[in-house]
């Protein structure tokens, strides 16, 4: 089953645009063992809740290699039918670019990756040829700094568009299999809307819900596609960190079941 698929097949099933960030902050957890035991909870008392779950491999990095070991064995451990979007923003040249392909789709078994287009079409295409994979581009991105490229006034095709824009156009003519997104920050609603505008059928990931403080209402009404699909909300923080306690599984699955009703209410 290809990553476009199985995302419908989880987003029908359980009712939900909620994609949850599975983020150990290092400061939190003793070793990466913990971590591990962790995830397990956190993914055993919400996966009938979400339409998939996206790790950053830089909380994972920061323990090294048994890092590493943790980021795999929570892959594994995510059931087969959710899909797993790699949080990696990759983005190098070609050969490099064939290499993290390799250690994302083939190593970790990602069903989805994200990535920085920044040195253009051979640092993605390696990424797109998994033709079966989800490829997310880094296009309006959540946080405060991104406008100092992102903004950028740029002559393209004729016309003064910003850089974002620039790259959305890029994805769009790479997306030959059906198989690229873009990632577009809850941040920027108003950006957001101008992009499904123009691209009506591509996937979004929107970050920046939660402790970013975008506007989640905006967010689905500007973002979702004709039919009330179109894009994972993804939440971290504001969901795993629920409570800090013993509790912390209970609290995690009454935050994501309270987010998920929400997004639905904008549907």
């Amino acid at each position: 089953m290809n990553f476009a698929d199985k995302l419908k097949t989880a987003v029908s099933k359980n009712n939900s645009l909620l994609c949850i960030g599975l983020d150990p902050d290092p400061a939190l957890f003793q070793d990466a063992e913990s971590i591990i035991e962790f995830n397990k909870a956190i993914i055993e008392a919400t996966a009938d809740l979400v339409c998939a779950y996206k790790p950053n491999f830089a909380f994972y990095e920061a323990f090294g290699a048994q890092g590493f070991s943790a980021l795999k064995e929570t892959v594994n451990f995510i059931p087969e039918d959710i899909p797993v979007i790699a949080d990696a923003k990759r983005g190098d040249i070609g050969n490099t670019a064939n290499a993290y392909a390799k250690s994302v789709f083939d190593n970790f078994n990602f069903d989805a990756v994200t990535i920085n287009p920044y040195m253009g079409y051979d640092s993605v295409a390696p990424f797109i040829e998994y033709r079966h994979k989800g490829v997310f581009i880094l296009c309006r991105t959540s946080n405060a700094g991104s406008g100092d490229f992102q903004s950028l006034s740029c002559t393209a095709d004729g016309r003064n568009i910003p850089l974002f824009q620039v790259v959305a156009d890029r994805a769009s003519q790479w997306n030959k299999y059906g198989n690229v997104g873009l990632v577009v920050g809850a941040t920027y609603p108003d950006e957001l809307h101008l992009l499904r505008e123009i691209y009506p059928d591509m996937l979004f990931l929107i970050p920046g819900i939660g402790a970013q403080g975008g506007d989640l209402e905006k967010a689905v009404r500007n973002g979702t596609d004709l039919i009330g699909r179109g894009i994972i909300i993804n939440s971290a923080r504001q969901i795993i960190y629920a409570s800090r306690g013993a509790d912390f599984a209970t609290a995690a699955r009454r935050a994501a079941i309270d987010l998920r009703e929400l997004i639905n209410s904008f549907r």
